[in-house]
C-alpha cells in the first residue's frame, strides 16, 4: 500500500457530517487519495484551505454559513494550486455554468452513483474538466450557437448572488435569516432585493417573494 505522503489530499466542505462522513470512507478507500481536512463553512474552509494547501477540494455549494459559490471565487484568487470540484443537490443546468465561471473544475450532483465522484476528482487531478455528457452537449451547442437564438430568463441573467438569494427567497427563508446565512448585511440583502424587483418589474418585496415562490415550486430545475 501507498503511504499516505503519495497520495492526493482531499479537503471536503459540506456542512452535512453524514455526507463528509461517506465521502471520507470512500475516497480514502483509493489508492491514490486521502481526506486531509472537512470544514463545515465558507469562512472555515478558506482559512482551512490556504493553510492545508490540498491538491483538490469538493465543495458544496448550501453551506450553513457562507456561499460555496463564492467560496469558489475567493479560493480562485488564493489557493490556485487547488483543483475544485463542485458536489451539490443543485441541478447543473442552473448551477453548473456559474460554479464553473467561478473556477470549479468539476461538478457532480450528490444524486448521481459515488464513482462519479471519484471519476470527477481524477479528472479535475489530470487538469481537465468533468461534467456531464449532457452539460456538455448543451455548452457546445450555446458555444457555437447551434440551437436558434433565444433570450436568457430573468432568472437566467440574475447574477450568482442574485440567484441565491432569490432562491431562498423562495424556500420561505426570511432576508434576516439570508444575511445570517450569508454573512453579510442586511442592508446588502436589501440591495439585491431592491436589484431583483427591477429585473422582475415588480413594486414590493412580497411580489418578489411570490416570483420566487412560483420559480422554486415549478420551475427549478430538479
Amino acid at each position: 500500500m501507498s503511504d499516505t505522503t503519495d497520495k492526493r489530499r482531499i479537503f471536503l466542505v459540506d456542512d452535512h457530517p453524514l455526507v463528509c462522513e461517506g465521502l471520507t470512507i470512500l475516497i480514502n478507500r483509493q489508492n491514490d487519495m486521502v481526506v486531509c481536512g472537512e470544514a463545515s463553512s465558507a469562512p472555515e474552509a478558506l482559512q482551512a484551505i490556504e493553510a492545508a494547501k490540498p491538491d483538490a477540494a469538493l465543495v458544496d455549494l448550501t453551506l450553513a454559513s457562507g456561499s460555496g459559490l463564492e467560496l469558489i471565487k475567493d479560493l480562485r484568487v488564493c489557493c490556485p494550486q487547488t483543483a475544485l470540484v463542485v458536489l451539490s443537490m443543485h441541478d447543473e443546468s442552473t448551477y453548473a455554468e456559474r460554479a464553473l465561471r467561478a473556477g470549479a473544475r468539476g461538478y457532480v450532483m450528490k444524486r448521481e452513483a459515488t464513482k462519479k465522484v471519484i471519476a470527477a476528482l481524477q479528472c479535475v487531478l489530470a487538469g481537465k474538466l468533468f461534467v456531464s455528457d449532457e452539460f456538455a452537449r448543451a455548452m457546445t451547442e450555446k458555444a457555437v450557437d447551434f440551437q436558434a437564438p433565444r433570450t436568457g430568463s430573468i432568472v437566467e441573467n440574475l447574477s450568482d448572488r442574485e440567484l441565491q438569494i432569490f432562491e431562498m427567497l423562495g424556500e420561505g427563508v426570511e432576508t434576516r435569516e439570508i444575511a445570517e446565512s450569508l454573512n453579510i448585511a442586511m442592508k446588502t440583502v436589501q440591495t439585491y432585493c431592491a436589484r431583483m424587483k427591477e429585473k422582475f418589474n415588480v413594486d414590493s418585496l412580497n411580489e418578489l417573494i411570490r416570483e420566487a415562490v412560483r420559480w422554486v415550486e415549478t420551475e427549478r430545475p430538479r
